[in-house]
C-alpha cells in the first residue's frame, strides 16, 4: 500500500497511455493516488464503444470521484472522430458570432461526453489568434479580437458545464501570438505587460468562473525571463492567484512537450510546476513517468515543509473539482444516440448553411 504522502503526490498527476489500459493506472486509482486520466484518439479507435469501455474500467477501479478528460475542441483537435457532434474549428463559431449558437453546440457536445463517462473537456480555447504564422493555435481560437474570444469561450465553457462536464480554459497566459509550436520548441513572447493585459490576458480575466485553466509552455519576458509560464511562479501564482484572483484548478500542459522536456526531465519539471503554482501536471503518453514524478514530489515534500503545504493546497483544489464533476456514469447506448440525433443534425445543418452561404 502507498503511504499517505505517496497518494497525495499521485493525485497531483494526470496521465494518458498508449495501448491497453496499464495496470499502473488502475492500481493508482484503487489507492486514490491519481488525479485523472486523459484519453486520446489512439485510445478510441472505435469511438463511443471504446470510450464507454474505458470509462467503466476507470470508474470500477476508482475509490474516489475520477476525472476522465479529453481534448474535444472541434476542428483538428477532436479525439473522438465519430459518434459525437462534429464541430468545425472554433474560428468558424467566432466568425458566425452567435453566442447562443456556440453555447448550444457545447451543451450538446457536453451531453454526449457525459453520456460516455467523460467528466472534463480541455476546452475552451482562450488564446487570441493574433499571429498568422502561429503553427499550433490559429483557427483553434475563436477570434483575433479579445472580447469576442472571451464571449464565445465563456459560452462554450458554460455549455459544457450545463451538461455536467468540467470546462478547462487554455493556454494561460496566452499562446495565440507565438510562432513556434510548444510541442516542438520553446516559444517566447517579449510583449510588455500593457500589451499582455490588453490582448492575451483579457479573456482569462473574464473567465474566472471556469473551474480549471491550463498553462502554456511559453516564456513571457514581462513575467519571468527564460522560464516557461508552466514553471514560473510569477505566472502561475503571482499573476493568476494574486493579480487576477483566480481560484480554480491550474493544470499544466503536457510535461512531455519539448518546450519543457528539453529543459528538464519530467520528474524535475513536475516538481517545478507544482512549486510554481500548478495544482496538477499532465503526463500524456509515458505512463511510467508517473512513478518518477510521484517519487520526486514525495522526496521534495520530505525535504521542504512549505512544499508539502503547497501540495496539500493543490490537492484540495483537485478534490473539489472531482467532487463537483468527477465520475460521470456512462449512459451511452443506441437509444441515447438516437435521442440526440435530431439536435446533432440541426446544428450540423446550420453549420453547413454557413459554409454554403
Amino acid at each position: 500500500m502507498l503511504s499517505e504522502l505517496e497518494a497525495l503526490a499521485g493525485r497531483l498527476i494526470a496521465v494518458g497511455y498508449r495501448g491497453s489500459m496499464p495496470r499502473l493506472i488502475l492500481d493508482a486509482l484503487s489507492q486514490n493516488a491519481l488525479g485523472g486520466v486523459i484519453l486520446f484518439a489512439r485510445n478510441l479507435p472505435s469511438g463511443p464503444r471504446d470510450a464507454v469501455a474505458i470509462t467503466n474500467e476507470i470508474l470500477d477501479a476508482s475509490v474516489a470521484p475520477a476525472m476522465i478528460a479529453i481534448d474535444q475542441e472541434g476542428g483538428r483537435v477532436a479525439r473522438l472522430k465519430e459518434g459525437v457532434l462534429k464541430l468545425p474549428p472554433m474560428r468558424r463559431l467566432g466568425e458566425r458570432d452567435d453566442v447562443e449558437f456556440t453555447r448550444r453546440c457545447a451543451a450538446l457536445l457536453g451531453k454526449e461526453l457525459a453520456a460516455l463517462g467523460i467528466s472534463m473537456n480541455f476546452a475552451p480555447i482562450l488564446d487570441v489568434d493574433t499571429n498568422p504564422e502561429n503553427p499550433v493555435i490559429g483557427d483553434r481560437s475563436f477570434s483575433s479580437e479579445p472580447q469576442k474570444a472571451l464571449r464565445h469561450a465563456m459560452a462554450f465553457g458554460e455549455g459544457l458545464m450545463s451538461a455536467g462536464v468540467a470546462a478547462c480554459g487554455k493556454h494561460f497566459p496566452g499562446h495565440g501570438d507565438t510562432d513556434l509550436d510548444s510541442h516542438l520548441a520553446l516559444p517566447r513572447l517579449s510583449h510588455s505587460m500593457d500589451r499582455l493585459n490588453d490582448i492575451e490576458l483579457l479573456p482569462f480575466r473574464g473567465a474566472t468562473t471556469l473551474p480549471a485553466w491550463m498553462s502554456a509552455h511559453v516564456v513571457f519576458d514581462a513575467l519571468e525571463e527564460n522560464t516557461p509560464a508552466t514553471l514560473s511562479r510569477a505566472s502561475m501564482t503571482e499573476l493568476i492567484r494574486g493579480d487576477i484572483g483566480y481560484e480554480g484548478l491550474l493544470i499544466s500542459d503536457d510535461l512531455e512537450m519539448k518546450a519543457v522536456r528539453d529543459l528538464y526531465p519530467i520528474e524535475v519539471s513536475a516538481v517545478k510546476a507544482i512549486e510554481a503554482g500548478c495544482d496538477q501536471v499532465l503526463i500524456c503518453s509515458e505512463t511510467e513517468a508517473y512513478l518518477d514524478a510521484r517519487r520526486a514530489l514525495v522526496s521534495r515534500a520530505k525535504e521542504d515543509a512549505s512544499f508539502r503545504e503547497r501540495m496539500h493546497e493543490a490537492d484540495e483544489r483537485g478534490r473539489a473539482l472531482r467532487a463537483r464533476f468527477g465520475s460521470q456514469t456512462p449512459v451511452w447506448d443506441d437509444g441515447f444516440h438516437k435521442e440526440t440525433k435530431n439536435e446533432r443534425r440541426q446544428i450540423e445543418f446550420e453549420l453547413a448553411e454557413d459554409r454554403s452561404g
